[in-house]
């Protein structure tokens, strides 16, 4: 296998593992409008992801540096493309990431209220656009013989993008339920049992209907195994909710998530960005790789990082492991943030 081709699929590994893990961030952040009963429950559900929605991101961070030194042109095209939409993202995540950490730095009800807002649209608006994105982007797009791209937005409201982005939102908001039911007690573990097979049943019908369209645009054997995989994960994890086996249905959730990403990618190879006007100006592993000296560089440097990235998150979900509910939530809403190194308690907003 030459480097390019392998960085091809290191980079859809790490898309693979961002979604997996911020999607089911983005879904509770979801929840807390759609789940939580009073300003008690939102607190329980962004104490799920408190301790790791932002380990979560390092797998974005990480996915576009390694894009950037491995194909710099697929870096150059997708990121002038989808500029607007990536900064819409950009902005939400900045946003998110100030709101889980102001939102206990006042005790004002309205404070808490408008926070809790902004968690949930910064988690609904990135669930639905990554998904518009990575559709448009394996439907084709219109990349000139320079390498560039001659679009526009209108590109991008197609039919079939938007579809990638309910199925994004939809099946992150159930892998978002499933987490919840693994992560809390009391009723809002078993609503959250009830919302994920609803949940579940939805994402069912839209993983069938976009993956299957994929399929039939640009898929091959091992996309269409990809597919089938995602879609019985989904069903395996109803039957695992409806059992109460919590953390078994967590998994298939999860193999769901990666199986979706993987099809998408599996479709897409060996291209990294199809061109709708004329296939032999399409960007592919091969004339958008950089050059081999520097892929073998990065090479060793990931070998040598991602171990220790891997390790770092592994400890970090071990740490906070444990179930939390609303009696885990302390009466005074102002808990002073932990000092470096220091490990915070169960409910640390």
């Amino acid at each position: 296998m030459h480097l390019h081709d392998l960085w091809f699929f290191v980079i859809a590994l790490l898309w693979v593992g961002y979604f997996f893990l911020e999607g089911f961030d983005f879904g509770v952040g979801i929840l807390t409008r759609v789940l939580a009963r009073g300003e008690t429950e939102r607190r329980v559900l962004l104490n799920t992801i408190g301790p790791v929605w932002d380990g979560n991101e390092v797998w974005l961070v990480t996915a576009a540096g390694a894009t950037f030194a491995a194909f710099p042109d697929w870096y150059a095209t997708m990121f002038s493309g989808f500029y607007l939409p990536m900064f819409v993202i950009l902005v939400c995540l900045i946003l998110r990431g100030v709101a889980f950490e102001y939102r206990h730095k006042r005790d004002g009800e309205r404070w808490k209220r408008n926070w809790e807002a902004i968690v949930f649209v910064t988690s609904l608006v990135p669930a639905f656009l990554w998904g518009v994105l990575f559709a448009a982007l394996v439907h084709g797009l219109p990349i000139g013989a320079d390498h560039e791209y001659h679009g526009g937005l209108a590109e991008l409201v197609q039919p079939y993008a938007l579809l990638g982005g309910v199925t994004t939102t939809v099946l992150f908001t159930f892998h978002g339920a499933v987490f919840t039911s693994l992560k809390t007690v009391g009723s809002i573990r078993h609503r959250a049992r009830h919302l994920a097979r609803t949940a579940g049943v939805l994402t069912v019908l839209l993983l069938l209907a976009f993956l299957t369209w994929t399929q039939v645009d640009t898929g091959n054997v091992r996309s269409l195994v990809a597919e089938a995989v995602a879609v019985l994960s989904v069903l395996v994890s109803l039957g695992f909710n409806f059992g109460a086996r919590e953390g078994r249905a967590f998994i298939a959730s999860g193999l769901s998530v990666v199986a979706s990403t993987a099809m998408l990618f599996l479709a897409l190879f060996p291209q990294v960005m199809p061109s709708s006007l004329n296939g032999a100006w399409s960007l592919t592993a091969t004339n958008a790789a950089a050059g081999s000296y520097t892929l073998g560089i990065v090479t060793w440097v990931a070998g040598f990082a991602t171990p220790l990235v891997l390790l770092y998150q592994g400890w970090t979900y071990w740490v906070f492991r444990k179930r939390i509910g609303v009696q885990h939530i302390p009466v005074t809403a102002h808990v002073p943030s932990a000092r470096a190194g220091e490990r915070r308690p169960a409910a640390w907003r």
